[in-house]
Parts: C-alpha cells; structure tokens; sequence
C-alpha cells in the first residue's frame, strides 16, 4: 500500500505548480507553542514528515508530536496526516488535515499570498481559521495557527511552529 501510495517526486507535467508544498517534501525537527485562550504558552517538540504521493500529483505529510525519539506516558497528542493537491479548477490547493487522535478532520484552501502560504477553512458556526508558513527558507520555517470569531476582524494566535529542516 505504501509504494502505491508514494511517489519519487512531482509529475513532470505539474512539478511547478506543485512546488508550493512540494518545498517542504524531507523531514523537520518542529518546536511548538500551544497558546491556551488565557495566554498560557506550552512548549512540545514534534516531527513533521512531507512526500510526494498519488502519482505525483500530491504531497502528503505525518505529523507526531511528541515525536517517537520522546517517550510520552500519556500517548501521543496526536498523530496526523494532510493531503495536499493543486485544483485548477479553483487555481488553489486542497488540502485536508485528519487527526485521529482528537478525532478530527479539516478540510482548508490552500494559496500563496505574497511569501506566506495560506490555508483557510471554516470548523465551527461564525469561526474562521488560517494556518500559515512564512519565513520559508530551504532548511526552516515558521509556522502559525490563528483564529477569528468576527469574520476576519480580529485574529487570536492559536499554535506558533518553527521548524528545520532534518533531512
């Protein structure tokens, strides 16, 4: 299942467009700040895993945190993946993020807006969330989960990342 599942790198025909993901495909050392709703900052360490997939015509990622190197007692927090590919269609990326162990999925627009890369979805009634890469650089990262609750008024930093590059 996996050998039909990966790929060895972008379909020629679509490796530019795919590009906007395809950037991230190796594996990355992630430091992570959840930031509760009263501002209290908790620190994890994760590792985040991207490929291509599909043919070539996605990239798919593994999120674990804490990572495997870390003995955790209580689980893992989680343990995720995402799909991500280009639709013409909408000239924007789906991607859609499942996370098992809280029993989630997440369905985002993905699109470059200057140098950030934004995805975009709604979860909840009145709700709007964006995760963002900016800062992106070869061998590093920023990362941010934000929320809004008045339609893009104002924004609540969820989850901060930074990330490097580990292979």
């Amino acid at each position: 299942m996996l050998d039909a599942l990966g790929a060895p790198g972008p379909r020629p025909d679509l490796a530019q467009r795919l590009m906007l993901f395809g950037q991230f495909v190796g594996s990355w050392d992630v430091d992570v700040e959840n930031i509760s709703a009263d501002g209290r900052v908790t620190l994890l360490k994760a590792e985040w895993h991207f490929g291509w997939a599909l043919e070539g015509r996605a990239v798919m990622d593994v999120w674990i945190a804490p990572p495997r190197s870390e003995p955790s007692e209580t689980g893992r927090y989680e343990y995720g993946a995402s799909l991500r590919y280009y639709d013409e269609s909408i000239d924007a990326w789906r991607s859609t993020w499942i996370g098992p162990v809280r029993h989630l999925v997440r369905p985002f627009i993905a699109r470059q807006v200057g140098s950030e890369i934004i995805l975009e979805g709604s979860f909840e009634p009145g709700s709007v969330t964006r995760w963002m890469f900016s800062d992106v650089e070869r061998d590093s990262f920023k990362w941010q989960n934000i929320e809004s609750w008045d339609g893009g008024k104002t924004w609540t930093v969820v989850q901060r990342m930074a990330g490097v590059r580990s292979t």
